[in-house]
């Protein structure tokens, strides 16, 4: 009995060791279970990789859009008319006595009117700056003390047409040689300098007569294309 049973236990041993080596064979390739194998038995290629890690191919970066000024050439900046600056030449200066000016005997208030002569547009800018000159002459100015109003804009003066400002002054008073509020003593210009920003200076003389004013100061309104009285 006891021969029987060890003959038992050794034919159930054989047993399960065959039908392990049965299960192992019946794996697809004759690999061993869970190994990856593919059915056809060639080696997997692994999938693709989806990593966005440093390891991946970056990308072609997309090229730039080029500058808009890229390869322009320089231009010198212009007026926002579009039209050059003018020059001294380019401009004709006149003056006549305003319409509308403080009361009193002297000049009170003069019109400076400026003509484009050049033949084409260009423009003009800013307040003026105004001498008087002494017997007449340029080389003798006496700078009056400037005070500003009214706001600035570019003026663009069409050829033949035509820019202005006005001149206004401490006003002389009474008769003859008249006197000045302020005490001081009345003075006389047969011509003015009248400087335009970027454009020279201007002598000028007033249509109908002389410049007399006081205390040589001056109320200057910004050059425009608006006639003023």
């Amino acid at each position: 009995m006891y021969g029987i049973g060890i003959r038992r236990v050794a034919t159930a041993m054989v047993t399960a060791s065959a039908a392990t080596l049965l299960m192992t064979a019946c794996q697809p390739g004759g690999s061993p279970a869970g190994a990856g194998s593919s059915p056809s038995g060639a080696p997997v290629k692994p999938a693709a990789s989806t990593s966005t890690s440093g390891s991946a191919s970056p990308a072609t970066p997309s090229t730039p859009a080029a500058s808009a000024t890229s390869g322009s050439p320089t231009h010198t900046a212009t007026p926002p008319t579009g039209a050059k600056a003018c020059g001294l030449s380019d401009l004709k200066a006149s003056m006549y006595q305003a319409s509308v000016r403080p009361d009193g005997t002297g000049t009170g208030a003069a019109i400076v009117e400026f003509t484009n002569v050049s033949g084409k547009a260009c423009t003009v800018q800013g307040y003026p700056t105004v001498a008087g000159a002494g017997g007449g002459s340029p080389e003798k100015n006496r700078p009056l003390k400037v005070t500003t109003t009214g706001g600035v804009s570019t003026v663009k003066i069409a050829a033949g047409g035509k820019a202005w400002t006005k001149l206004t002054f401490v006003q002389v008073q009474g008769e003859a040689d008249g006197y000045c509020k302020s005490g001081a003593t009345p003075a006389s210009y047969p011509t003015l300098v009248v400087g335009v920003p970027g454009a020279g200076a201007h002598q000028v003389a007033l249509t109908d007569g002389v410049i007399a004013e006081c205390d040589d100061k001056v109320t200057v309104t910004a050059l425009s294309a608006a006639k003023p009285s």
